[in-house]
């Protein structure tokens, strides 16, 4: 979850045991100058996720260090993939220092949005292969300097009604999606490597029935199996897109029953964005356990893929 500075991260670690932290626009950037992000990760049972969201141009929350890229639809029209390889690559090397572990991106969504519309210049293309290509290309970056890139938002947000940070977002059916918007993702998690997927809060009409996809069975299931897009499985690691601070779920589920929704989808990890609710989440979690309602074998499964990805375990 966001937490605001080094002193509110630390106390949620002790407090709570929680396994990752956010680093966003309104977090105190001095928790990764100062080495306390890595400081709190070490000294941790578990190592921390230590997770931002940068993707460059619009989206670049470190551009105040001195990190920074552009936007990757610039970088498709400008560079070859190769060069955009190297140039996450740099990025990655400077987020490591800084101990971050984790980078949301690269965004995976086909889109012919203009460029500041909410997908827009955030998208590499409207074409799925130069998506695809530029996507890979970024994450490998990312991944050979340690860091571990996300894939998003799956099922493909790239040509949504709207911004899902301000209400609800409907996008083309799924039987349109399969040659446009899965294309990327069918593609890129045939080989993931370390990399992870988000699930974007989008109703898909064939597919979600009313519900977004980041808390609809079918939709985490099928980016889980590949079953119904002719995708590859998928066994890395799932994570929620922001589930209190976009309307889209929030203004439908308090933050307790929205983690309960995701989790019980099929997700991993679920993001949000203050420390103040964890202990009703978590209580929520364990009264969801003991009721019945969440298996402790699928709570299992989703901790080994999360120690997997931060290479507590190599299993």
């Amino acid at each position: 979850m966001g937490v605001t500075g080094a002193d509110d991260a630390q106390q949620i670690v002790e407090d709570e045991e929680i396994g990752g932290i956010f680093v966003g626009s309104w977090t105190d950037k001095a928790i990764l100058t100062s080495g306390a992000a890595s400081r709190i990760s070490q000294n941790s049972s578990i190592p921390l996720m230590v997770t931002v969201d940068h993707e460059g141009g619009r989206v670049s929350r470190l551009s105040a260090l001195g990190i920074d890229n552009a936007s990757p639809r610039e970088l498709a029209q400008t560079k070859t993939p190769e060069q955009v390889k190297e140039i996450a690559a740099g990025v990655g090397r400077q987020m490591k220092k800084l101990g971050i572990t984790v980078d949301f991106a690269p965004v995976a969504d086909v889109s012919d949005e203009s460029d500041n519309e909410v997908i827009g210049d955030r998208s590499f293309s409207n074409d799925p292969a130069v998506v695809t290509e530029y996507a890979a290309a970024y994450a490998a970056g990312l991944a050979e300097a340690g860091i571990t890139p996300v894939y998003k938002h799956f099922p493909g947000h790239g040509h949504g009604s709207g911004d899902s940070h301000l209400g609800v977002v409907n996008v083309p059916s799924l039987a349109e999606l399969q040659n446009s918007d899965l294309v990327p993702f069918r593609n890129l998690l045939r080989d993931p490597g370390t990399a992870g997927a988000m699930v974007g809060h989008l109703i898909v009409p064939g597919l979600t029935e009313g519900l977004p996809a980041s808390i609809s069975r079918p939709a985490i299931q099928m980016l889980r199996t590949g079953e119904g897009y002719n995708g590859p499985r998928f066994d890395g690691v799932i994570y929620s897109d922001d589930l209190s601070g976009m309307a889209a779920i929030s203004q439908r589920y308090p933050i307790e029953q929205a983690v309960e929704k995701f989790i019980l989808a099929g997700g991993d990890v679920a993001l949000w964005l203050s420390t103040d609710r964890v202990p009703s989440v978590l209580d929520n979690l364990e009264t969801a356990v003991k009721r019945g309602r969440l298996a402790p074998a699928r709570l299992d499964a989703k901790v080994t893929r999360i120690l997997r990805s931060k290479g507590v375990i190599t299993c």
